[in-house]
């Protein structure tokens, strides 16, 4: 099980309420429940889901924000083999965490700390789990968009705004009890390199220059040599743009930091593999 706590158990009540369509009057009062007010959990399928749509794999490091009882964390270590870290505001589910981690003979790969999500460092990640409401999310997004492009980033339900998921899948939850429908989405994004602006060809590709505009991971360049002028359009998958094909064939470009590498593709310019574009130093390339 997966679950969001570092929130107002006030914010919860009124969330789950909006989410299942019920309409109250103003309360004059406080409602006398709220500790009673269920934590929101992921059924142990979209857990699994949510793994396997982030591909964790023994290589990876996941770190989950508000991980409850850690289970997801857990699951990663012991079924991929992946090493991990929990994070929650609640001491004793903290507690819990690690007990549950020693009982299952996975303490050497996973831990767990009583923090503030906003406070963790995230960039020992390969793979983020989320279950936070939407405003928590939108508030997390330019850190994770700073993060090392191919990191992968999953969440429960919630989106990112206008950063679309490279991926959504749903999941049957037949017993769940926030909302109306009894299903849970699976969002998967992948952290595309930063890569807007003005290169300029090198060697094979010296007569060209790439105009890029990006937003997040949709591209569109204009490629141009001399006076002839190619408009590409393209999609980030991590630091690997890979271009629509076309008549003239289509492009791999990989960011290796200050050069983008032809890495394959096919047509004319996929003849030129192994050759660079440089980000150009000035407005103009030379």
């Amino acid at each position: 099980m997966h679950r969001s706590t570092f929130f107002p158990r006030l914010a919860i009540a009124l969330a789950t309420l909006a989410l299942a369509g019920v309409t109250q009057a103003q309360p004059t009062s406080p409602p006398p429940l709220l500790d009673e007010v269920p934590f929101i959990t992921s059924p142990d399928n979209v857990t699994l889901e949510m793994l396997q749509a982030a591909r964790v794999g023994p290589t990876d490091h996941l770190i989950d924000l508000g991980s409850g009882d850690g289970r997801l964390v857990i699951v990663a270590a012991k079924r991929f083999g992946a090493t991990g870290l929990g994070v929650d505001i609640v001491p004793d589910l903290v507690d819990k965490s690690l007990r549950t981690a020693r009982e299952v003979g996975v303490a050497d790969k996973v831990t767990f700390k009583v923090q503030d999500l906003f406070e963790t460092d995230l960039r020992p990640a390969t793979v983020i789990s989320l279950y936070l409401l939407p405003d928590f999310n939108l508030k997390l997004r330019p850190t994770l968009l700073a993060l090392k492009p191919g990191t992968r980033v999953v969440s429960h339900d919630w989106d990112m705004g206008d950063w679309k998921p490279d991926q959504t899948t749903t999941v049957a939850v037949p017993d769940k009890k926030v909302g109306l429908d009894k299903s849970s989405k699976v969002h998967l994004w992948v952290v595309p390199a930063r890569i807007e602006g003005l290169w300029c060809g090198a060697g094979a590709l010296r007569d060209f220059s790439l105009r890029v505009n990006q937003h997040y991971q949709e591209v569109q360049a204009t490629l141009t040599r001399g006076d002839r002028v190619r408009e590409i359009q393209g999609r980030m998958a991590g630091p690997v743009l890979r271009t629509q094909s076309t008549r003239h064939g289509s492009l791999e470009l990989t960011e290796e930091g200050a050069l983008l590498r032809v890495s394959g593709g096919e047509g004319t310019l996929a003849m030129a593999r192994g050759a660079s574009f440089a980000r150009a130093s000035g407005p103009a390339c030379r």
